[in-house]
């Protein structure tokens, strides 16, 4: 692709992802992901209703009057992106490719966390680790992020979430909100590397799925090839059995994926290719504020 076109590319997603994180989120983003604590501020004279065990008795016994400490939210935080760069994200049946919607999450996820003054860093994976860009702050630094996001082409197309995580606790020594986003399509057991990383970091996971993936049509015999692996076959989608089959195989998998969330005290939504991002976006938001 041309420089230009890229260039443009990178300039209609900025343009987005920049107005969902100034318009919606600021709020919402600023209340669900909290800083690492508590710093102190200053002292002041005791006022009726604070705390006693705020009293600074240094400073009290100086002055021979009750002083408190003041203490203020450590508000930066290191937020980190795990994208799935693997080849099943180039599938899409209705509105956008689940890469797409990707993009656009990323983005919006990494305009609302400098515009809180967080860093922003990026784990881009496929079934290895493609792509490590540590974490800094800046605009400059996000429309490397999302031209990355755009233009990366990943060596292997297949997908190992759990080497993702793992590489994620080896590498980011310091606490961080990590924001997992795939489609989650790995047979990988995800459980012990997610429960270890969760522990050290607070991580979030952001499922992108397709309405085909949950459902078929009935449109008689359909050719059908794997894009991770190149496997091909034909099934017959006008069989009841055939399509009854594929959408319990889908239910049970998101039971399980749910389940493994769940053990590991990771937040998580799954959001639809055809559906606006932002209501789920929020709800998560919403739902972790309340846990706060």
């Amino acid at each position: 692709m041309e420089v230009s076109n890229i260039i443009q590319k990178v300039r209609r997603v900025e343009i987005r992802a920049k107005g969902l994180s100034n318009n919606i989120f600021a709020g919402q983003y600023h209340s669900a992901f909290k800083g690492r604590g508590m710093t102190f501020s200053e002292v002041r004279e005791y006022q009726y209703g604070d705390d006693v065990r705020d009293i600074d008795w240094n400073v009290t016994a100086r002055f021979n009057r009750p002083y408190v400490k003041v203490y203020e939210e450590e508000r930066e935080l290191t937020v980190m992106l795990l994208v799935d760069v693997s080849g099943s994200l180039d599938f899409g049946t209705r509105k956008q490719f689940k890469r797409d919607m990707l993009v656009e999450l990323a983005a919006t996820l990494a305009f609302s966390a400098i515009q809180n003054n967080d860093k922003i860093g990026v784990i881009f994976f496929s079934d290895r680790v493609e792509k490590f860009i540590p974490p800094k702050k800046g605009r400059k630094h996000i429309l490397y992020i999302i031209r990355e996001l755009l233009e990366y082409k990943p060596e292997s197309r297949k997908t190992d979430v759990c080497a993702a995580v793992r590489y994620l606790t080896n590498v980011i020594k310091k606490r961080c909100t990590a924001f997992l986003i795939s489609d989650f399509i790995d047979g990988g057991d995800l459980y012990s590397p997610l429960v270890v990383a969760n522990k050290k970091h607070d991580v979030v996971a952001i499922q992108v799925y397709d309405v085909r993936v949950t459902e078929l049509p009935n449109v008689g015999l359909l050719h059908i090839r794997d894009s991770e692996t190149g496997a091909e076959r034909y099934i017959d989608t006008s069989s009841k059995v055939v399509r009854n089959a594929h959408k319990a195989h889908w239910l049970k998998r998101q039971e399980e994926l749910n389940t493994v969330f769940a053990r590991c005290k990771v937040d998580s939504v799954s959001i639809r290719t055809d559906e606006d991002f932002v209501k789920s976006l929020m709800s998560l938001f919403a739902k972790r504020s309340r846990k706060m």
